[in-house]
């Protein structure tokens, strides 16, 4: 039933991030309420689009943030919880089935939260995925390493993109790894390491149907940049490519299994050698590493405002519209840099449209009615960045503001 009364949104946020959602939310007519940690307290929140803030000690202490929650639940008329960071999607599941409200509960969030689950799920719906086991049967760990080629990558299961991961090349580096991990060895999953391009697919979906998606392709691997340092890049692809057709097909599908309904989703794929495409990992939010920047240059798109309205159109049981799409090429490039305020000023090609402003971040986009000026822009930029700026590993003062 259709209603004009606002909808309250508790916002889960472990991470400084999702600002155009909060100001989303707010211009949809929403009552957002943030749910942060006390080391977020001084960020620059848009505290103009937030009518309520709570500061936790952690947000990883369930039962706590769950007390909290209800408490607040006493006097206000909750009616969705929302995940910001990928490190909150278990903890919005477990406060929905709590309170009893709609959206993903504790089972479908782990298709994208829990690696180990989402690649079940892959598997079960027809997807390649490669091959993996979990850390839990040591004779089926041992038949993994003795039937599947290496190299291996062990992961844990719940951390968001690179973070944790470990590259082996023979069972006798395996073993001291998971032992090292005593108790929470089933935390972990061990898989076969496919070399290849990696791509990520950004989506919007409403009632279970998309309704916008991007296909964009990685420069190199994010689990290279993550681990060897370098320039990030990716950028948005044609939609009549042969890669963007298949991939938009593989999503689809992967949703359509999951159930998912409501909201934004992020897909990896990396294709191998052999020419397929395998399924990585997928995440129900919006990329990271400022990709919807880069997806709302293109398009006209802001993923974290959209997501906003959808979710309070669908609180409020009335339909949502898309706003209109741009059909431009789009591209992003992002590295560590030497300097804290890196000088960006020798950069002015007409088609730069955003620079970013971080301590130790050197960052820009590109946009063009071409793709193929849009690829000759990042790697122009990517090697001259890399003279310019690029800080082999992370200045110690760069840990202090990251």
């Amino acid at each position: 039933m259709a209603t004009n009364e606002p909808i309250t949104f508790i916002c889960l946020a472990s991470e400084f991030k999702g600002e155009d959602f909060l100001r989303g939310a707010h211009e949809a007519g929403s009552h957002v309420i943030l749910v942060t940690e006390e080391k977020h307290r001084d960020k620059a929140w848009p505290w103009e689009a937030i009518n309520e803030r709570f500061f936790m000690p952690d947000l990883s202490r369930y039962d706590d943030v769950i007390h909290g929650v209800s408490y607040l639940a006493r006097t206000r008329h909750i009616q969705r919880i929302i995940a910001i960071d990928d490190y909150d999607v278990r903890l919005a599941a477990e406060l929905r089935e709590h309170l009893r409200l709609p959206g993903m509960g504790s089972s479908p969030a782990r298709y994208f939260r829990d690696k180990l689950a989402m690649r079940g799920k892959a598997a079960g719906s027809g997807l390649p995925v490669p091959s993996f086991v979990p850390v839990l049967n040591y004779d089926h760990i041992n038949h993994f390493m003795a039937t599947v080629s290496p190299p291996w990558v062990l992961k844990p299961r719940f951390e968001a993109g690179a973070v944790g991961i470990n590259k082996v090349f023979q069972a006798d580096e395996v073993w001291p790894l998971i032992h090292q991990l005593g108790d929470d060895q089933s935390f972990y999953l061990l898989e076969q390491f496919i070399p290849g391009d990696v791509y990520h697919v950004d989506a919007l979906v409403d009632g279970g149907e998309i309704i916008f998606m991007r296909v964009s392709k990685y420069a190199r691997p994010p689990l290279t940049v993550s681990h060897g340092g370098g320039v990030f890049v990716t950028r948005l692809l044609p939609p009549d490519a042969e890669d963007t057709q298949t991939l938009t097909a593989l999503t689809r599908q992967f949703l359509a299994a999951t159930g998912f309904d409501c909201g934004a989703t992020h897909t990896e794929f990396i294709r191998a050698a052999d020419g397929r495409f395998y399924f990585l990992e997928t995440a129900s939010r919006v990329g990271g590493a400022n990709i919807a920047d880069m997806v709302a240059a293109g398009t006209g798109i802001n993923l974290w405002r959209e997501w906003a309205r959808l979710e309070a159109a669908h609180a409020q049981g009335q339909p949502y519209t898309l706003p209109p799409v741009r059909d431009d090429y789009a591209g992003l490039l992002i590295c560590l840099a030497r300097q804290v305020t890196p000088d960006l000023s020798a950069y002015q090609e007409p088609e730069i449209v955003w620079r970013m402003n971080k301590p130790y971040h050197a960052g820009l986009i590109v946009v063009s009615a071409s793709y193929e000026r849009v690829q000759t822009l990042l790697q122009q930029f990517s090697e001259r960045f890399a003279q310019d700026f690029l800080a082999i590993g992370q200045p110690k003062e760069a840990q202090r503001t990251t």
